[in-house]
C-alpha cells in the first residue's frame, strides 16, 4: 500500500472510529452500569471480538459465513439473545452494588461479555468485509496480511475511541454516584439500552451477494 492510500485509510478508519455506533453506545451502558473499570474490561472485549472478525476474514472463515443464509441467521440470533439476556441480567441487578471481593470477577465477566458480544455480532463482519477492501493493493503478495494490517488498525482506533466514551461516562457516573435513587435509575436504563441494542441486531439483513 502506498503513503497516500494509508494515510486515507487512516482518514476514513478514525472519522468511522469517532461516528456514535452501537460499539460506543454498548460501552457507555456498560460503563454507566458498572463503572470504568468495567467499562475498560468491555472495552478490551470488543477489541479482542473485533480482532476475530479480522482473523476469521483474513482466514476465509467470516466470508463463509456471510456467505450463508443459515449460518448467518445464527450467528445474528445468537448475538441477538445474549445482549438481551445481558440487559435483562443489567437491568435487574441494578439496585445492586458488588462487593469489593466480587470486583475483580465482576471485571473478567465484563470482558468476555465484550468479547462474546462483538464476536457474535454479523455486523462487524459485513464492515470489515465492505470497508477494509477499497484500500487494498491488488498487487499485494500476501493480501489476508495486509486485510489484517488494515483490521488491526481499524480496530485500534476503534478501541481509542471507546476509551475516551468509558471515561466521559465514568466521569457522569461519580457525578450522581451521591444520588443512589438516579443511579438505580440509570443502571436500569443501561439494562434497557442493551437489550435495545440486541434487538436492533435482529434487523440486520445479510449482505447481497455480488
Amino acid at each position: 500500500m502506498s503513503v497516500s492510500s494509508f494515510h486515507l485509510f487512516l482518514l476514513a478508519a478514525l472519522f468511522v472510529a469517532i461516528v456514535p455506533g452501537p460499539g460506543i453506545f454498548y460501552v457507555a451502558a456498560r460503563t454507566l452500569s458498572g463503572g470504568r473499570r468495567t467499562g475498560l474490561a468491555s472495552t478490551a472485549g470488543t477489541a479482542l471480538g473485533g480482532m476475530v472478525h479480522v482473523v476469521g476474514i483474513g482466514i476465509g472463515v467470516s466470508a463463509i459465513i456471510l456467505a450463508s443464509a443459515e449460518l448467518f441467521t445464527a450467528l445474528k440470533f445468537a448475538g441477538v439473545m445474549y445482549l438481551v439476556w445481558l440487559g435483562l441480567k443489567t437491568f435487574r441487578d441494578a439496585g445492586r452494588l458488588p462487593a469489593e471481593a466480587a470486583h475483580s470477577a465482576k471485571h473478567e465477566r465484563a470482558f468476555l461479555d465484550g468479547v462474546a458480544v462483538e464476536a457474535l455480532n454479523p455486523k462487524t463482519a459485513a464492515f470489515f468485509l465492505a470497508f477494509i477492501p477499497q484500500f487494498l493493493d491488488p498487487g499485494a503478495p500476501y493480501p489476508a496480511m495486509e486485510f489484517m494490517g488494515l483490521g488491526l488498525v481499524s480496530v485500534a482506533l476503534n478501541t481509542l475511541a471507546d476509551i475516551v466514551v468509558v471515561l466521559t461516562a465514568s466521569a457522569t457516573r461519580n457525578f450522581i454516584a451521591n444520588k443512589p435513587s438516579f443511579l438505580r435509575r440509570l443502571r436500569q436504563g443501561s439494562g434497557l439500552f442493551i437489550m435495545g441494542l440486541g434487538l436492533s441486531l435482529a434487523l440486520v439483513r445479510r449482505p447481497a451477494s455480488n
